[in-house]
């Protein structure tokens, strides 16, 4: 595993979220900079976003902001960061924070949240990168998206070893000692042969590239 100098957190805008949310986000704020990782967050300063960037500044550490155009338009961007980045679109956003980043972890959030992560986890899937990946599962957030990827695994449209992917963290110290003690799993090929041996078995025959019954 390289050295992990800078962690790319996924979280939410809204102020309508329960305190929980908020609160746990400037604790992790806080212990990235006991760690001394930058902060690599979505830039904005309102709800858990902002939390968490005053969180990591209250007790020392660094925070680099990476935002679309659109929300410095809007008015919610975080001015206070040591580094703002602003981009064209949501896209260039992303791309961005991916390559800022040494681990990610992901909040509770929204549509464009999960959007993020599952983008992350998907790449490593791929093998685009080895990097780990954290859910915080705070208040047992993610427990219905857990139980839909497993449900994925029984039907056969997501193979078992996708749950290396990430870890799931009940805590922000199990949060940070994963990625402080992480190896990359070794994982097979995404596309082995049983899909081919499968479909071949149910009738599916393979023209060109192309599949035909």
């Amino acid at each position: 595993m390289a050295l992990v100098r800078s962690v790319t957190v996924f979280c939410s805008s809204s102020s309508a979220v329960p305190r929980v949310y908020t609160d746990t986000a400037a604790e992790l704020g806080r212990a990235l900079a006991r760690v001394n990782w930058t902060l690599i967050y979505g830039g904005n300063n309102v709800g858990t976003m902002g939390a968490l960037a005053d969180g990591c500044r209250a007790a020392g550490g660094q925070v680099v902001g990476i935002t679309p155009r659109l929300f410095i338009d809007k008015g919610v961007d975080d001015k206070n960061c040591h580094e703002l980045v602003v981009t064209d679109c949501m896209r260039s956003r992303k791309a961005a924070m991916e390559q800022r980043g040494d681990a990610f972890i992901t909040l509770p959030g929204g549509l464009g949240t999960l959007e993020e992560i599952f983008e992350i986890i998907v790449g490593k899937q791929l093998g685009y990168h080895r990097k780990p990946i954290v859910l915080l599962n705070v208040d047992d957030y993610f427990a219905p998206l857990l139980a839909m990827i497993e449900h994925g695994i029984e039907q056969r449209f997501i193979k078992g070893q996708a749950r290396q992917l990430y870890f799931v963290a009940a805590t922000v110290d199990e949060a940070i000692e994963h990625i402080r003690t992480y190896e990359p799993p070794v994982l097979a090929d995404k596309w082995f042969g049983e899909e081919r041996r499968d479909s071949r078995a149910e009738g599916t025959i393979e023209v060109g590239g192309a599949t035909s019954r």
